[in-house]
């Protein structure tokens, strides 16, 4: 009770960050401001997303990172077209479904699947994936980017040079994970030295995480590129590892690695476009959610309205879960990113270990931590989304475009199966209500992530909570910090009109943040390179 008051006490807000230029919003601003960098010599939108993501693998390694995969939305501006970057995981050829029994227990880690023997699809060598992250960057830099590989990866060697900062959220995140990453001697190594989590000085100077491998990995990237994760001397070495460890991935699975560029998915509203990610995103099921909202009670931001939201976002979940399957809530380690650079070029970048820490097997040779991507599937056999070698599962991340009149922003979000109702409630409020960007991310939201209950922030008031229980059961709770009851988005947006732009990021997420280009002379106009390299290669 004395925490729950406490929160109630404590109010987060952050200012929206405007810019006459480039803008990088992202879950933390050290990388945001890697991403800043790319803009200011040069680069385009699609260059700072990748220095960003590259550069959030190392100051939140157990978010997202090289070990992972993601979800990619580029806004071409000056061609008036969109492309979708798809960096799926797949399951590794060699996997065995025998190898993950039911036990006939309820789940662990509060993911909700019936419990596999040892957690095997949740934790340890039989729950990683092909890692396509960086293929499909890679990709999305050949065809959209304008510059090379190794100047957008250099920031990332600096930071992880430096070594990992750990402050208390740092701590906070390590020590939530502090059981399962003790049992894998790699990462235990690496993240709790002396056997214990990390922990700042009183003084207030941060500890210091030393990441040599993974700085040597980086470097090697820088030098040699992306190539050599797949099939040269990281991919040995990688692979030497996982095989030590058990790990069904094996050379073919690197070299099959085929990210895929896609066309998004056009999503109607009002006289608006929102551009969603096609496939096994959840692009789909925000599109059926928004041609199942009742517009009608829209009329004001009351319990009608959130009833309205609660009532779309619930079916098309359950659609989703009855004809595809999908993972369940639980804990989520992900991470987005949004750019607008000069030239109007948006990007919405999500990208993901899975659960935090991923599988929580870090591979001691190159200082990568590989993902879990074997919890997305479900465990029980003969369903649509059950457990079976070369396969992609169902994915909840979801970056969106959306092209509104005079305004186009980038939209997206970390949080597991929050990720969907809280981008729906954003672009609702951005396009129903008119919200400027800081409005409407410090306006309370609920989530439905849950199929039993409906979780509301409970500044939303009697009256909303009132009106969502005829639908469900309500659990109220204040915006922590942790545990998260929400998800957690950025947003960049532009006005071309006045050429005024915007970003911000989570209130509540103490590392999230906007950073701004800093207008200066002679810098090459990279952006719109891009849009005429596209162009000639066709792609989308």
């Amino acid at each position: 009770m004395a925490g729950t008051a406490f929160a109630r006490e404590w109010q987060a807000r952050k200012s929206v960050v405007e810019s006459r230029a480039g803008l990088v919003v992202a879950q933390n601003q050290k990388a945001a401001r890697a991403g800043i960098a790319i803009l200011e010599a040069g680069g385009n939108a699609v260059d700072a997303a990748i220095a960003t993501g590259f550069a959030l693998g190392v100051v939140e390694p157990w978010m997202s990172g090289l070990g992972g995969g993601g979800a990619m939305l580029v806004w071409l501006a000056e061609q008036g077209r969109a492309v979708a970057i798809d960096m799926g995981m797949v399951a590794p050829r060699a996997l065995d479904p025998a190898a993950y029994p039911l036990t006939g227990g309820a789940g662990g880690d509060l993911f909700g699947w019936p419990e596999v023997l040892e957690n095997r699809n949740l934790e340890g060598p039989l729950s990683i994936c092909t890692p396509t992250w960086l293929a499909g960057i890679e990709l999305a830099r050949a065809r959209f980017g304008t510059m090379p590989i190794g100047e957008l990866v250099a920031p990332a060697v600096t930071l992880a040079r430096e070594g990992l900062a750990v402050d208390w959220y740092a701590t906070l995140l390590i020590a939530s994970s502090a059981v399962p990453l003790a049992r894998h001697e790699a990462a235990r190594a690496q993240f709790l030295p002396a056997g214990q989590p990390p922990a700042p000085s009183w003084t207030g100077a941060p500890a210091i995480l030393p990441l040599p491998a993974l700085a040597q990995t980086l470097e090697r990237i820088a030098r040699d590129g992306a190539a050599d994760f797949y099939r040269g001397g990281i991919a040995a070495d990688l692979l030497d590892d996982l095989r030590a460890a058990g790990a069904e991935l094996a050379a073919e699975d690197l070299l099959a690695c085929a990210p895929a560029i896609r066309t998004p998915l056009v999503v109607p509203w009002r006289e608006a476009q929102i551009l969603a990610m096609p496939g096994l995103f959840a692009g789909a099921t925000f599109a059926r959610a928004a041609a199942l909202l009742d517009r009608t009670h829209l009329r004001g931001l009351g319990g009608e309205a959130y009833r309205a939201y609660a009532s779309a976002l619930r079916a098309a979940q359950a659609e989703r879960l009855a004809s595809t399957g999908d993972s369940p809530p639980g804990p989520s380690c992900t991470s987005h990113l949004c750019v607008l650079d000069r030239a109007g070029n948006l990007v919405a970048l999500t990208q993901t270990l899975l659960s935090l820490f991923g599988s929580k097997v870090l591979s001691p040779r190159t200082g990568i931590l590989l993902n879990n991507g074997v919890m997305w599937f479900d465990p029980r056999p003969g369903r649509p989304n059950s457990i079976a070698p070369g396969k992609r599962p169902l994915a909840n991340m979801c970056p969106l475009i959306g092209l509104a009149g005079d305004r186009r922003f980038a939209l997206g979000a970390s949080g597991g199966r929050r990720i969907l109702p809280a981008l729906f409630q954003l672009v609702s409020f951005l396009l129903d209500f008119d919200m400027d960007l800081e409005t409407a991310f410090h306006t309370p939201r609920i989530d439905t992530a849950e199929s039993e209950a409906i979780v509301a922030d409970e500044r939303l008031g009697a009256e909303v909570i009132a009106a969502l229980e005829t639908i469900a059961p309500v659990r109220a709770t204040p915006p922590l910090v942790y545990p998260l009851a929400f998800a957690c988005p950025s947003a960049v947006l532009h006005e071309p009109a006045s050429d005024r732009r915007f970003g911000i990021a989570e209130p509540v997420q103490p590392w999230a943040g906007a950073q701004a280009e800093q207008p200066a002379s002679g810098l090459r106009d990279r952006g719109k390179r891009a849009n005429e390299r596209a162009s000639e290669t066709g792609d989308g």
